[in-house]
């Protein structure tokens, strides 16, 4: 099963319009931009970074910002398209991913969540370890969130007279 899943969505991503490429290169360039920028990952003087990133921050980060791209693009339609019920899945895996992914790659002490509820000692002691868990978890989440919304766009139920004879 998990394998015609994709399949699928493969066969989906090779059905994609010059539009809908645009749109993915241009969604996970902006998620490169605005994530990088704001986790410190591309240096800047809007934020600062207490704890300096770990050597795995930064395949997290290009990836996640690929495959929320992809994401991003499977929600622009084709002109003249219906949109069917199939097609409206991988919001929340794709938004609770996006924001797991985030927490991910911040610097532990940086997050005010994790420093109000932990302290300074706490968020070093038991958030920056848990990052790594939250990076593998954002990544399948997007990962599950893309497969779904591609496998939806290939094959999606399309009621026909003979099936709704039988029902």
């Amino acid at each position: 099963m998990l394998f015609s899943y994709l399949r699928e969505a493969a066969q989906s991503l090779r059905m994609w319009s010059t539009r809908r490429i645009l749109v993915a290169i241009a969604a996970a360039g902006a998620s490169t931009i605005i994530i990088g920028l704001s986790t410190v990952l591309i240096p800047n003087s809007f934020f600062s970074r207490d704890i300096p990133p770990v050597w795995w921050d930064y395949p997290v980060w290009i990836l996640m910002s690929v495959l929320l791209g992809v994401l991003v693009a499977t929600y622009v339609r084709e002109p003249g398209a219906r949109v069917t019920s199939s097609e409206r899945r991988g919001g929340t895996f794709g938004t609770v991913g996006g924001m797991l992914g985030w927490f991910a790659v911040g610097c532990p002490v940086c997050n005010k969540i994790a420093l109000v509820v932990l302290g300074y000692t706490g968020a070093l002691t038991y958030f920056a370890p848990l990052q790594p868990v939250l990076a593998v978890l954002s990544v399948v989440l997007l990962l599950v969130a893309v497969v779904v919304r591609l496998k939806g766009q290939f094959s999606c139920p399309v009621p026909t007279r003979e099936r709704s004879a039988q029902a």
